[in-house]
């Protein structure tokens, strides 16, 4: 893992010293072909029989580049995690299509969406547990066949609850990318090129919204919902042989290592029990014992892993204990830590619920098919994906807090508008509507949670990656049911004051918009009160006091060669 302190920034190398890199003779430009000239350490790691052998540091990133081996497989795995996004929101234009099919309601059907945030917020806490146990490419590869036969089975499953268990699968099989992407990134480029890189990375990743619910409407409407798993079953195959044939390993793995599979039980258990018992809440009064002892059930199951990861933790730290907990909750006594990772709660949840009413709203309301849902959305995604690549960039330059100030504001104002539609506004207002939301959450994801990350030790890197991944993702989860149930509750009053079914389901559609505007609210203010201090200025400030430089150190030629401009 990449130290904050270290000196490893090429710009400030004496001369000569080259980092174990092939000299440049003076005169002679840098190229990449400099770069990539053959070396005894990256020679060995070419070719099939040497993917095994693990990239450390010096070996993936010189002279302010990747090597070639760090780049290919950089690219795999940003691949392999798209799919995954890919995955998660693909279906959220076929959704009123395959309630209708399965002939169950719209709460019920929303799992298929929200199976997929809980169980990849369930496998997030095991990362860190696969990381020390398994090479990256065991990991990789295993991830992507359990992928691929999880999609197989949705694709052919004749009843809602194999289509559910497949959907489980993928899930299972994605849930890990994100994270493993994540500490790659951060363990390979040093401090000041990490919000660049994040950009990079999270560009990628907001392309999988862009062309997710587009093409899953396109196939819907074209061939039926069944041929998104059929696409799927293919994508896996290709991600499968690319793993095995161009993956290189990242760290060392641990045999020896274990993990607290109780812990994993309880909070399968917890935030299950609590999302099961909000599904019921449509169905039966909330006296019920069908929708009440779950959700106790679910609480109690959530305390006893929070006070089980505490109690292990400490354990562990004072040597009564041989493997660390499954969480490591102690990253949170960071307050700027805490304070991303619950921006980032926020923005799940409230995010999340909109992948699942709009399309209801467009289809079921309105009228239209799946294929205009999806484009709908299109202009949004694609916004995204531009926005986090400049996110990352500005997070460098200017710090995280004017960052994720224009990107709470921008989503807040995004959200408002679209909370005044109606049964008869122009459907392309939703589309401007999303594209300003989503132009914030562009601006708001990737700038916090590389913030955030970033002020934490070295060693509490990959800790602090799996209980923000976990965190928004359970977030994300609870959110889709959370809105869903809001709206058809807010719907039900509405239908007894003498209203149409649809009227009132675009009532509840509002308010339900509304109550994601204040939440969005919040988040400006959490950014305003907790954003701030030395750690919210640019990535340069930081690297500067981690090198021993003076705070502040007006030459301005001293802050362009820090800059490496």
């Amino acid at each position: 893992m990449a130290a904050h302190g270290q000196q490893e920034h090429p710009q400030h190398e004496q001369p000569g010293d080259t980092g174990g890199a092939p000299p440049i003779r003076p005169g002679r430009p840098y190229t990449r072909e400099v770069h990539h000239e053959p070396e005894p350490d990256v020679a060995t790691h070419r070719g099939i029989a040497g993917l095994s052998a693990a990239l450390t540091r010096e070996h993936a990133y010189r002279d302010g580049h990747l090597t070639r081996p760090a780049f290919v497989s950089l690219a795999i795995l940003t691949f392999i995690t798209f799919v995954g996004n890919f995955t998660q929101l693909q279906l959220s234009a076929a959704l009123p299509t395959l309630v209708d099919d399965f002939g169950i309601s719209v709460t019920l059907g929303q799992w298929m969406t929200s199976i997929f945030q809980l169980t990849m917020g369930v496998m997030v806490p095991l990362t860190a547990y696969l990381t020390r146990r398994f090479s990256t490419r065991q990991i990789v590869i295993t991830s992507m066949v359990v992928f691929t036969v999880g999609s197989v089975l949705a694709w052919l499953s004749p009843t809602f609850s194999l289509a559910l268990f497949g959907r489980f699968l993928e899930a299972a099989g994605t849930g890990v990318m994100w994270p493993v992407l994540q500490i790659t990134v951060f363990s390979i480029f040093p401090l000041d090129r990490r919000g660049m890189a994040m950009g990079v990375v999270g560009m990628a990743m907001a392309v999988a919204p862009a062309i997710g619910p587009t093409l899953g409407g396109l196939q819907t409407d074209m061939n039926g919902w069944r041929s998104i798993f059929l696409t799927l079953t293919v994508i896996g195959c290709i991600a499968i042989v690319l793993a095995a044939c161009g993956l290189h390993n990242f760290g060392a793995s641990d045999k020896t290592a274990h993990a607290d599979f109780f812990s994993v039980g309880l909070s399968i258990i917890g935030f299950g029990a609590l999302m099961f018992g909000f599904t019921n809440i449509q169905s039966y009064p909330i006296v019920a014992p069908v929708v009440w002892l779950p959700m106790v059930i679910g609480i109690a199951g959530i305390i006893w892993f929070v006070l089980r990861q505490i109690h292990n933790e400490k354990r562990f730290k004072a040597g009564n204990a041989k493997r660390p907990a499954l969480l490591d909750l102690s990253v949170l006594r960071n307050a700027h830590f805490s304070v991303g990772t619950l921006i980032a709660a926020l923005s799940f949840f409230a995010f999340s619920s909109l992948v699942v009413l709009i399309p209801l709203y467009i289809q079921n309301c309105r009228g239209y098919t799946a294929t205009i849902s999806g484009l709908v959305m299109l202009p949004g995604a694609i916004a995204q994906a531009i926005a986090q690549f400049f996110g990352g960039r500005a997070l460098d330059r200017f710090g995280a807090r004017p960052v994720a100030m224009v990107g709470t504001i921008l989503l807040c104002l995004g959200t408002v508008m679209m909370s005044m539609i109606g049964i008869q506004t122009w459907i392309w207002y939703i589309s401007i509507c999303q594209f300003i939301r989503q132009i914030g959450m562009g601006f708001v994801m990737m700038p916090i949670t590389t913030w955030s990350l970033n002020c934490l030790k070295p060693a509490e890197v990959s800790a602090g990656s799996a209980v923000t991944n976990t965190v928004r993702q359970i977030a994300g989860a609870i959110g889709s049911p959370v809105m869903i149930l809001t709206m058809y509750s807010i719907a039900a009053g509405q239908m007894s004051s003498v209203r149409t079914e649809i009227a009132a389901d675009v009532i509840g559609i509002e308010w339900a918009l509304r109550i994601s505007a204040i939440i969005n609210f919040i988040m400006i203010l959490l950014v305003v009160f907790g954003v701030k201090g030395e750690d919210a200025g640019s990535a340069r400030d930081a690297v500067r006091r981690a090198l021993g430089h003076e705070k502040d150190r007006p030459a301005p030629r001293t802050a362009m060669a820090v800059s490496g401009k």
